[in-house]
C-alpha cells in the first residue's frame, strides 16, 4: 500500500504523537507499504527531506504551547507530488492545519481516512475557554462533524472508544494502543550504571525513587504529587523528568510545600537517555487524568517499573492491582501504596517488575502496525463495496 500519515506534531517536537507516527512508519516500512508523512514545518517555508514533507507554518504558541497552523498556501509543488504519487489512503493524526490538507487530498483521490484521534481535548479546554462546560460542548460538535469526514477512527484505549461514543460519532471506531519500542525500554542498565545516575542527582543507595517522566503541563496534574511529597518519608525521593510550560510553576510550588529537599528537576531528557530514567524509579508515579494511553506508562512498564497512578479509566486494560503496580484515589491511598512497596521482600519486587515488563508486551511496535494494518484494509474494502453499490 501507499500510505500517506498526516500530522502536526513530528520532530523535533517530542511527545506521544510523534512517538506514535515514528513507530507506525518505520513498521508499516518493514512489512513492505510505501509511506509518506506530510507535517507542518517549523517557519513559514515549505520543503522536502526525503519521504517527509513541511508545509510552510507559523507559531500559536499563545493557544498552546508549540502548537502551529498552516500558512494559507502550501507551495503547490508538494501538494501536485503527493497527488501524483496517488497513495492508496490518508492516516491523519492531528484534527487541524495538516486534516484540512489530508481532506484535499482525498477528496482528489477519493480515497479513505483514517483518523487517530490522540487528545481528549476537553481537558484542554484551559487554553481556549473560560468556561468548560462550553468548551466540551464545542469539543463534542467539533469532533462530530470530524467523524463526518473520515472513514474511520483509531482510540488508542477503551477510554477513548467510549468518550467518542458519548460524543455520538458516526464512523466506526478501532481500540489500537499506540505502540513503543518495549526493546528499547525492556534494556536494562547494569547496576553501576543506575547507581552512577542516581548519584548524579544526589540520591543515595537505600533511598527509595517514585519518578515521573513526561511533559510538564497543567493538565498533567504534577502539583499533586509535589503535595503528597509533604507526607511522605524522608528516605524517598521525587525525581521529574522532563520540561514544559508548567515547571517554573511547579518549581514555586515545591518551594512552597517546602520539598525541594525530596524532589528533583532534571530538565529536558534525550531521547536516547529517557530509558535509563526510568530505571533510577522504584515506582513510576503519575496524577494525571488526561492520558488517552499513556505511553509513558507503557514505556515505564517495559523498563519493569511499577506503576503508581491516580486511578483512570486509560489504566483499566493496563494495570493489575497489586501486580505489576496500583491506582490511587487520594493521598492515603497513594501513601499506603508506597508503604507497600517499602514492606515487600527482594522476591516480591522481583515478581511486580517482571509482571510489569510481561505487560508491555502487548504495546509492542510490532503488534501495534499489524493492528492498524487490519483496519487500513478494512477502511479501503469497505470503500470499495460503497463504490460499486453507488455505480
Amino acid at each position: 500500500m501507499k500510505i500517506l500519515i498526516t500530522t502536526d506534531w513530528y520532530r523535533p517536537v517530542i511527545n506521544g504523537v510523534v512517538t506514535s507516527v515514528l513507530n507506525l512508519t518505520e513498521q508499516l516500512e518493514k512489512h513492505g507499504h510505501e509511506v509518506k508523512v506530510l507535517t507542518l514545518s517549523r517557519n513559514c517555508h515549505s520543503y522536502k527531506e526525503e519521504n517527509v514533507i513541511y508545509a510552510g507554518s507559523v507559531g500559536m504558541g499563545k493557544i498552546y504551547p508549540q502548537a502551529r497552523v498552516k500558512i494559507p498556501v502550501v507551495a503547490r509543488e508538494y501538494m501536485e507530488e503527493l497527488l501524483a504519487w496517488k497513495p492508496d489512503l490518508i492516516h491523519s493524526q492531528c484534527e487541524f492545519s495538516t486534516f484540512f490538507l489530508a481532506k484535499r487530498i482525498a477528496g482528489e483521490l477519493d480515497i479513505p481516512i483514517i483518523h487517530t484521534y490522540h487528545t481528549v481535548y476537553e481537558d484542554y479546554t484551559h487554553y481556549f475557554s473560560p468556561q468548560k462546560a462550553w468548551g466540551r460542548s464545542l469539543v463534542q460538535m467539533m469532533t462530530r462533524k470530524l467523524s463526518d469526514q473520515v472513514d474511520a477512527m483509531i482510540a488508542p484505549s477503551g477510554k477513548i472508544e467510549r468518550i467518542l461514543e458519548s460524543y455520538r460519532v458516526s464512523c466506526p471506531v478501532n481500540v489500537v494502543p499506540s505502540g513503543i519500542d518495549t526493546e528499547k525500554y525492556r534494556r536494562r542498565i547494569d547496576d553501576g550504571s543506575r547507581e552512577a545516575l542516581r548519584k548524579q542527582y544526589g540520591i543515595k543507595e537505600d533511598e527509595i525513587v517514585l519518578v515521573y517522566v513526561g511533559r510538564m503541563a497543567k493538565e498533567k496534574n504534577i502539583e499533586e504529587l509535589l503535595w503528597y511529597q509533604k507526607s511522605v518519608q524522608n528516605n524517598i525521593k521525587l525525581v521529574l523528568v522532563g520540561d514544559g510550560p508548567y515547571r517554573t510553576t511547579l518549581e514555586e510550588k515545591a518551594k512552597e510545600y517546602q520539598v525541594t529537599d525530596s524532589v528533583i528537576f532534571t530538565g529536558m531528557v534525550s531521547p536516547d537517555e529517557v530509558a535509563r530514567y526510568y530505571q533510577i524509579g522504584d515506582l513510576f508515579v503519575s496524577a494525571s487524568t488526561s492520558e488517552t494511553q499513556g505511553m509513558t506508562y507503557d514505556e515505564a512498564l517495559a523498563g519493569g517499573v511499577p506503576l503508581l497512578c491516580r486511578k483512570d479509566d486509560c489504566l483499566k486494560e493496563v494495570v493489575t492491582e497489586g501486580k505489576n503496580g496500583w491506582q490511587y484515589e487520594n493521598e492515603s491511598m497513594y501513601l499506603e501504596c508506597i508503604q507497600k512497596w517499602k514492606e515487600f521482600s527482594e522476591d516480591e519486587k522481583r515478581r511486580m517488575r517482571n509482571t510489569a515488563v510481561r505487560t508491555a508486551d502487548q504495546f509492542s511496535k510490532e503488534s501495534f502496525a499489524k493492528r492498524v494494518e487490519r483496519v487500513y484494509l478494512a477502511a479501503l474494502e469497505e470503500r470499495k463495496r460503497r463504490n460499486v453499490y453507488a455505480a
